[in-house]
């Protein structure tokens, strides 16, 4: 029965996070808002609330440990998995303003939740409150600086702007009720999983569920990569480590502050989180300077695979 509502968890996840970014962006066009504001705060913010709402969840029924490492397991996730086999499908071309602004940001929101953690154990509701003024302020800065810069392309579907009053409300009652049922479900049918087999809530919230809720970005980066269109951007996927952080444990820690109870959250998969974020810098500038190449998208991989291992050889 856990592994039902695991599942039926996921597709409620997705289906909840569609008509929720839908919905969305034709609210913002309703209210004339700007294709490129909504691309990077709209889509951004709508995109991170399946991540949000099982974190919340998590926080609020006595599971912090999945609270914390859906976020720090989906960031690893994100790059291990996502961006390693995407490359794997077709090498990825990096934009400069990768280490201009997306990778110093992406360090620094991943450094300080590291050092709020580590600190006292505990995620506080003013540490919630400085992650998420600093997201704001991330948001703030990226608009200012694409308006000066021409070549910036945001993708937003422009059908959405003449949606009817009538539909945008029923895409929000669907998503609404989707995303709660299903970030219900997901949340107790992992801890079942935990128990039956074994490990702990922070083994399943940085393994299970992160991939799970990586899952929808990993199967359009692959479609979009194997059609030789344009592939998931580097930039896209850091955003979303940026906003998973600053989003999703800033405003679950503002409602529900977040305790470590785990303390392989602190001794591993932090750790295996500031490596990856660390370890694209390097990765983008060597050979074959600005392309994820599919060498370095097996490198990526491989890790990734290594990090499973070890997290579950330790339970």
């Amino acid at each position: 029965m856990s592994i039902v509502l695991v599942i039926l968890g996921f597709i409620l996840l997705v289906v909840g996070g569609e008509f929720l970014v839908r919905s969305s962006v034709a609210i913002s066009f309703k209210f004339k808002i700007s294709k490129m504001v909504i691309g990077m705060t709209v889509v951004s913010f709508a995109t991170s609330v399946p991540e949000l709402l099982v974190s919340l969840q998590a926080a609020l029924t006595g599971s912090p440990a999945i609270a914390i490492n859906n976020v720090v397991g989906s960031n690893i996730a994100n790059i291990g998995l996502v961006l390693g086999l995407t490359a794997l499908v077709g090498t990825i071309v990096v934009d400069k303003s990768f280490y201009k602004m997306n990778w110093p940001a992406m360090m620094i929101f991943s450094i300080v939740v590291y050092y709020f953690l580590y600190n006292d154990n505990f995620l506080s509701a003013v540490e919630g409150a400085i992650l998420f003024v600093g997201i704001i302020l991330f948001v703030f800065i990226l608009i200012k600086h694409s308006k000066k810069d021409t070549a910036v392309s945001i993708e937003v579907d422009e059908a959405l702007s003449v949606i009817s009053n009538f539909k945008i409300v029923v895409w929000l009652l669907i998503g609404a009720c989707a995303l709660y049922f299903g970030s219900e479900w997901l949340v107790d049918g992992a801890k079942e999983i935990a128990i039956s087999l074994g490990v702990s809530e922070a083994v399943i919230g940085v393994s299970l569920i992160a991939i799970g809720t990586s899952v929808p970005e990993l199967a359009a980066s692959i479609i979009a990569a194997a059609k030789q269109e344009k592939a998931i951007s580097l930039g896209n996927l850091i955003g979303s480590n940026i906003f998973n952080i600053g989003t999703v444990l800033g405003l679950t820690a503002i409602i529900k502050p977040i305790p470590v109870t785990e303390p392989q959250i602190l001794s591993n998969d932090i750790f295996w989180m500031l490596g990856y974020a660390f370890i694209l810098l390097p990765l983008v500038l060597m050979k074959k300077k600005f392309e994820i190449s599919r060498l370095k998208g097996f490198f990526l991989v491989f890790g990734y695979s290594i990090f499973m291992i070890i997290i579950f050889s330790k339970k």
